[in-house]
């Protein structure tokens, strides 16, 4: 998966001004500080997120930088796209012909390409309130997976392997 440090710092990073902000402006260090990021780093990042609107600067003694809109209408994939950071699982870029190995395509490609699809749709409806309020479990979870029982510690047995695969949710072929 294309996911990087760019995007998961920030998101805790506009997460933190959600949480710190009060509708006023954090300076940029406190930031740094608390989610131990790299100030310099941060500020290339916020360089973007300005650019994006997703945030705006405030000059001055009490300077810094505050949400550009509110918390509950500010998504992850808007702060992921605003620092160029994509949710692309195979190695081929875009919908070329040239695939991933060279003239064709990998036989998993579009189980990878569908993965993405779903990474990004996801992260579409997550706002930084949601991050901040906890996201729900039922919205986390997949609509297939493995039972519990399925998903403790390995056994050595094979009938508890077959076992555990009848457990699997979803159609049957």
């Amino acid at each position: 998966m294309e996911l990087n440090t760019r995007g998961r710092y920030a998101v805790m990073a506009m997460a933190d001004l959600a949480k710190h902000g009060n509708g006023g402006s954090v300076p940029l260090s406190a930031v740094a500080l608390r989610q131990r990021i790299s100030l310099d780093y941060l500020e290339q990042l916020f360089l973007k997120l300005r650019r994006a609107g997703l945030v705006d600067s405030v000059r001055g003694r009490h300077g810094g930088y505050k949400l550009g809109r509110p918390a509950s209408e500010i998504f992850v994939a808007e702060i992921m796209s605003a620092v160029e950071e994509g949710t692309r699982m195979t190695r081929c870029i875009g919908d070329q012909a040239a695939g991933c190995l060279g003239e064709s395509r990998c036989l998993t490609h579009e189980l990878w390409t569908a993965l993405g699809d779903r990474i990004e749709s996801f992260l579409a409806g997550v706002s930084l309130t949601d991050v901040l309020e906890g996201i729900p479990r039922e919205t986390a979870t997949p609509s297939r997976h493995i039972s519990p029982a399925a998903s403790a510690t390995p056994s050595n047995t094979a009938s508890s392997t077959v076992s555990n695969l009848a457990n699997l949710e979803g159609p049957t072929q």
